[in-house]
């Protein structure tokens, strides 16, 4: 195996003028922006759909252990905003435009968004979008290679929390 050649800094100067309005989009990133543009929206509305499927959770849950899966459910949500924000922050970086528009948001969502009647239900339906989401991350991650290390980067963070979450609603199964 050859190593890698270092592009000198002459070279990095002048390109760095070409087509500056590209901002962080250099003639070095070799993924296809349009597909990774689909895959970071598609992320967004499934992490939106997650986010509104949590905060209606932790509204709605009841009974006798309902406190502690309420507190899941919130922090849950809030860390699926934060996702959600952080797949829009890339979107803009790589020169696309964010979807939020509600029309359309679970026909773009990996996820569904299933209310479940149950705090049991609810606890079931939010293991099986986390379970969804880390797949469909997975897959992304693997797409994404070494063309967009800093987009695989970004997937690989929010698989780790969405791991976690998985993690923590199955003990909450557990214990239902």
């Amino acid at each position: 195996m050859t190593a890698a050649q270092l592009t000198d800094v002459a070279t990095l100067r002048q390109r760095a003028r070409q087509h500056i309005e590209e901002g962080a989009i250099t003639e070095g990133y070799s993924a296809d922006r349009e597909e990774v543009l689909k895959l970071l929206n598609a992320s967004l509305a499934t992490e939106l759909v997650c986010y509104l499927r949590y905060k209606r959770h932790y509204f709605m849950a009841t009974g006798l252990k309902a406190s502690v899966a309420a507190a899941e459910f919130l922090e849950h949500a809030q860390q699926e905003l934060a996702h959600s924000d952080q797949l829009a922050e890339r979107i803009m970086q790589l020169g696309g435009e964010p979807d939020f528009n509600p029309e359309g948001l679970t026909s773009r969502s990996h996820a569904e968004y299933v209310e479940g009647e149950t705090l049991k239900e609810m606890i079931t339906e939010d293991l099986v979008a986390e379970r969804i989401a880390i797949d469909s991350y997975r897959e992304i991650i693997t797409f994404l290679g070494n063309d967009d290390p800093t987009t695989r980067r970004l997937f690989e963070e929010i698989l780790a929390q969405e791991e976690e979450h998985a993690d923590d609603l199955a003990d909450l199964l557990k214990d239902s």
